[in-house]
């Protein structure tokens, strides 16, 4: 029979977390969780306040004698990402997620768990709740939307932000705390295109490039990974310096924040090239393989296409294909202060047409530091416009540079080293975090982001580790009496 997790210790979070698994929450439609939270907080006599976008604070005065301690916000996101296998059935507006104990770790049946961020939302719950844990003047803060756009934390008041340190529960390695991430920016380009009949003396072929491992453009860009989109145009832009190559489609990547594992084309040649192109893949394939030692899976194909009606003028073609070849990818510049991290990136994520006569172009670009994520912005900007192409960029949100002084900082590392007998690692993410926005609305907020051990995260596959949630119950107890101490 298998266990209830509300049984495991440390049962008062466990119970939170059992609680939160049956109330729906996808991302965008949180409203069921929203009122349950609201609900909670004011049957506890709590000053509750939620705002126009559904986030939610809950002030908790401090335990009797602690008032002049620091005020310390703890925040965590309400929403899951919402994935299941592709025989599970389950509603994930309506239907509990079903948990279930497998050793160490506690998973879901066929779906995503909602460890990320129910965990560090379960945390907040108890606290709140408890009347044994020593602590300051408390703010906890739930934002709505995060694994969809950071929406929560791109509304929320900086009065509500107002405290001297922020406890951030969304990190998902035990022993491994972030100080630090990357802002982000998206840029695209739309380039019109004049289509043409074709010669009669022109053979259409595919190319396509598969197997490639791909990744996330912040956690990965730094890993060596290739870029099927820019690896496709090197190929062609090697070509059409030997002969006239004509696109008539070409389409690659999916989303922004994600490395192209696959991109193809088909495109159109003089038939007199057609022996000589299948020999120049063979060469460019063995010399991609050297390259990207760690891509085993890489292949690229060529195959005899069907006579196309239309294909895109000349002139468009090398201008798309100079610009895909031409455009910056991957790692920038790395950190000054952080051994091993990317400190400014670009990702080349994605072409596709959007209609007859436009394809759309879209790039991520990343850094830690805002002025050089603005200028990486405005040089893809420039590029593009010296390609004829119209440009728009996304909003963006803001990094979080990383303090190495940073008095919370010092209190969580040497708070775990006592308790666990090793230090931790303290590093930052090249990724966005919900800490770089709330950042730049409230710059005197000393912060770090903490968390068990969570793997698998945003599949179905997501588990979280039972004993790593009892070392992180007992870690953020003794952070808050820490902080608690300060003054006294």
């Amino acid at each position: 029979m298998e266990e209830n997790i509300s049984n495991l210790e440390p049962q008062e979070l466990w119970q939170m977390f059992d609680k939160i698994c049956q109330i729906p929450h996808p991302s965008g439609k949180e409203e069921k969780i929203r009122e349950y939270i609201v609900s909670f907080g004011k049957s506890l006599n709590l000053q509750t306040e939620t705002d126009c976008v559904g986030n939610i604070i809950i002030h908790k005065s401090a335990t009797p004698g602690y008032e002049n301690a620091p005020v310390l916000l703890l925040q965590s996101h309400i929403d899951m990402v919402c994935e299941k296998n592709e025989n599970t059935i389950h509603d994930f507006e309506n239907d509990p997620i079903q948990t279930y104990i497998d050793g160490d770790w506690v998973k879901a049946k066929g779906t995503t768990l909602g460890a990320d961020n129910g965990i560090g939302v379960a945390s907040m719950l108890a606290i709140l709740q408890s009347s044994e844990i020593k602590h300051g003047p408390l703010k906890c803060l739930f934002t709505v939307d995060e694994e969809r756009g950071l929406t929560g934390a791109q509304h929320v008041s900086s009065e509500w932000l107002d405290a001297d340190m922020l406890l951030n529960l969304d990190s998902e390695e035990d022993g491994r705390f972030c100080i630090g991430c990357a802002g982000g920016i998206d840029t695209c380009a739309t380039f019109k295109i004049t289509q043409e009949h074709p010669q009669e003396n022109l053979f259409f072929l595919k190319i396509s490039v598969s197997g490639l491992k791909g990744g996330h453009s912040g956690d990965d860009i730094n890993k060596g990974r290739g870029n099927a989109i820019q690896l496709l145009a090197r190929f062609l832009w090697e070509q059409k310096q030997k002969y006239p190559v004509y696109i008539a489609e070409i389409s690659g990547g999916n989303l922004h924040n994600a490395i192209p594992r696959e991109a193809g084309a088909t495109v159109a040649i003089p038939y007199k090239y057609k022996e000589e192109i299948r020999i120049q893949l063979n060469i460019y394939t063995a010399i991609i393989e050297e390259e990207y030692p760690t891509e085993k899976e890489f292949k690229m194909d060529l195959s005899t296409d069907d006579y196309k009606d239309s294909i895109i003028q000349l002139t468009d073609s090398e201008r798309i294909i100079n610009t895909l070849f031409g455009i910056p990818n991957g790692v920038i510049e790395m950190s000054k202060e952080i051994e091993n991290l990317p400190e400014t990136s670009t990702n080349l994520a994605s072409i596709k047409r959007i209609s007859e006569t436009e394809y759309l172009v879209a790039t991520s670009q990343r850094s830690s530091t805002e002025s050089k994520k603005i200028e990486l912005k405005n040089r893809m900007e420039a590029l593009f416009l010296l390609s004829g192409a119209s440009v728009t960029h996304s909003d963006g949100y803001p990094g979080w540079k990383p303090n190495l002084q940073s008095r919370i900082k010092e209190i969580v590392t040497q708070s775990f080293t006592n308790l666990f007998g090793y230090a931790p690692v303290v590093s930052a993410i090249h990724a966005g975090l919900e800490c770089g926005l709330f950042k730049a609305k409230s710059s005197q907020l000393d912060m770090i982001s903490i968390g068990p051990e969570i793997n698998g995260n945003h599949s179905p596959n997501e588990q979280c580790s039972i004993s790593s949630v009892n070392k992180y119950w007992k870690h953020l107890k003794d952070i808050l009496s820490k902080v608690a101490d300060i003054n006294k």
